[in-house]
């Protein structure tokens, strides 16, 4: 086997993969954006950190990434609360979020067409790069680390 290098520690590898590609070529383009969920009075109610976003991205495919992101990491975790944009269907609405009646593994894709949905109904509206974004296919130029805001509109009692 040409090609493989022997370690110190006795494994052998091959120094650039099997069909001599740099680790560089693997990694998936993008940039880093933050996702601030922020509330009607424009207080930040909560932040997370989306990696490797393709730009331009369209806002559909920036909610699908969200969404997967969020069910992610309620799946890997044992909370009680799913802390996500959209209510799973369900789930009795918190303080902190949802809570599952039945404790489940969430899907994703279930929960993007949801959120999908409500974004069509004024359920949240998103803003980026200043301003309110309303087209779902529209295509987004994201700087690095840059922060998107969701909008959450919250059903008033009674009404």
């Amino acid at each position: 086997m040409t090609g493989l290098v022997t370690k110190s520690d006795g494994r052998r590898s091959w120094p650039c993969g099997p069909w001599g590609l740099s680790a560089e070529k693997f990694k998936v383009p993008g940039m880093d954006v933050v996702i601030a969920d922020e509330s009607t009075s424009g207080d930040e109610t909560a932040r997370m950190l989306l990696q490797s976003v393709p730009s331009p991205v369209s806002l559909r495919e920036l909610i699908r990434l969200r969404v997967r992101e969020e069910v992610a990491r309620f799946n890997a975790d044992t909370v009680p609360v799913f802390a996500g944009l959209v209510r799973p269907a369900g789930a009795e609405v918190t303080v902190n979020g949802y809570r599952l009646r039945v404790p489940r593994v969430l899907d994703w894709e279930k929960q993007a067409a949801i959120a999908i949905e409500a974004f069509g109904r004024n359920g949240f509206f998103v803003f980026a790069g200043g301003r309110q974004v309303d087209d779902l296919d529209e295509e987004l130029t994201l700087a690095e680390a840059q922060v998107v805001s969701f909008m959450r509109l919250v059903p008033l009692v009674g009404g």
